[in-house]
């Protein structure tokens, strides 16, 4: 009697789970649609600068031309890296937060 009741219950459990995949993806006309992030005009601009350096034709340059593109790129990059007002957390920081919270609660 327990072996039945328990698989009764192991079926019931797996049979309520399947239709919350199949309704997940058999319509997709529900799905969110993502909205285009806009990118300043400054942030543009750089980003199109890159993306020329990157198409150029590097094999005829000299190499003095060579360390100034990379001296560019470098700049470029950690502008845009600056231009980002994100908040960064460490992983040792967001463990001290968590043990902080821990114990606080």
């Amino acid at each position: 009697m327990k072996k039945t009741t328990l698989y009764l219950l192991m079926l019931i459990m797996s049979i309520s789970f399947f239709p919350n995949t199949m309704t997940a993806a058999g319509n997709p006309s529900n799905t969110p649609v993502a909205k285009p992030i806009e990118v300043p005009a400054h942030v543009q601009v750089q980003l199109d600068r890159l993306n020329e350096i990157k198409a150029m034709d590097k094999s005829d340059m000299t190499s003095t031309e060579k360390k100034a593109l990379r001296k560019e790129v470098k700049v470029i990059k950690s502008s845009l890296r600056d231009s980002n007002s994100g908040i960064y957390l460490s992983v040792g920081a967001i463990i001290i937060i968590v043990l902080l919270l821990i114990l606080l609660l």
